[in-house]
């Protein structure tokens, strides 16, 4: 499944990405049988109910849309998607998690996932603006997998982590690095409301394959800019899950991004900051691609 969040007026409801068109998630789920009658006000709320047997679920609607003519409540195109995630209860990061970018940094490899959080003012979705120019002459791109997860988690095992998760999307790490480096901590640079873009969709794993195979790249005005694989992160995601889990419990709905490969703004010579004005993509293969515009 393709789970998504796309306003309706004042309000941002759940639905399925299903093609060119977007689904009624509750409609989806009563019709398929998933649920006798369903009434999800949020794909977190969807997350935190039937996130523990999301594999069952995912094959039933599946199969009812491999059989079934729904009607839709628009296309991709015409409806304004949000996060699709509004309000997750931890947004964290990973840094320094391709061994490429870790290189043109200058650091040390981690020995451990570097975690940092953003807060979820910051998330927008596919087609909100970035709109922080205002505040930072020097913003900068960050393309990452982000894994979402389905199932509450604490101490889990390497072994179990990927059973927790629900699924993947597309996020761009949007910084402000004049605001990052002011001091020792990040948080000014990493958290600014409205700089993290998300989605557009949060794809099940069932849909994936391997996530540790696929390619990752950002375009800023149609110029490639980063290009990698999952495949080249340091810490897996089956590995970041388990290490996070450690010492904070996972719930629903929380976002975790994964990381960055080699070919930020800021490495540049000379640096690449974003104006207003400026297109950028971010795309992971299987996954979705991310477009925003900087004003």
């Amino acid at each position: 499944m393709r789970l998504v969040t796309y306003r309706s007026g004042a309000n941002h409801l759940p639905g399925i990405e299903h093609g060119e068109y977007v689904l009624d998630l509750n409609a989806t789920l009563t019709a398929s049988g998933v649920v006798a009658s369903a009434e999800f006000e949020s794909v977190r709320e969807f997350l935190e109910d039937l996130g523990d047997r999301l594999p069952v679920v995912s094959e039933s609607v599946t199969t009812w849309l491999d059989t079934s003519t729904p009607t839709s409540v628009g296309t991709v195109a015409d409806l304004h998607l949000g996060a699709p995630v509004q309000d997750p209860s931890k947004v964290l990061c990973v840094g320094l998690n391709y061994s490429d970018h870790v290189g043109e940094t200058g650091r040390k490899f981690p020995s451990h996932p570097d975690v940092f959080a953003k807060f979820a003012s910051s998330l927008i979705g596919p087609d909100d603006d970035i709109a922080c120019s205002d505040v930072t002459e020097n913003l900068d791109f960050e393309g990452e997998l982000a894994i979402v997860i389905g199932k509450h988690c604490r101490r889990v095992s390497e072994d179990d982590a990927l059973a927790h998760v629900a699924g993947l999307t597309v996020l761009n790490d949007i910084t402000a690095r004049d605001l990052q480096y002011r001091g020792t901590q990040w948080l000014a640079g990493k958290a600014v409301d409205g700089s993290t873009p998300v989605g557009p969709a949060l794809v099940t794993l069932d849909e994936i394959g391997d996530p540790q195979s696929l390619d990752i790249g950002t375009r800023v005005n149609g110029e490639q800019m980063q290009h990698s694989n999952t495949k080249n992160m340091i810490f897996p995601i089956a590995r970041i899950v388990s290490y996070i889990s450690q010492f904070l419990a996972l719930i629903p709905g929380d976002i975790i991004a994964t990381g960055t490969p080699e070919g930020i703004g800021a490495k540049r010579q000379p640096p690449v900051w974003l104006r207003p004005g400026d297109v950028v993509e971010v795309e992971v293969e299987k996954v979705g691609l991310l477009r925003s515009t900087v004003r």
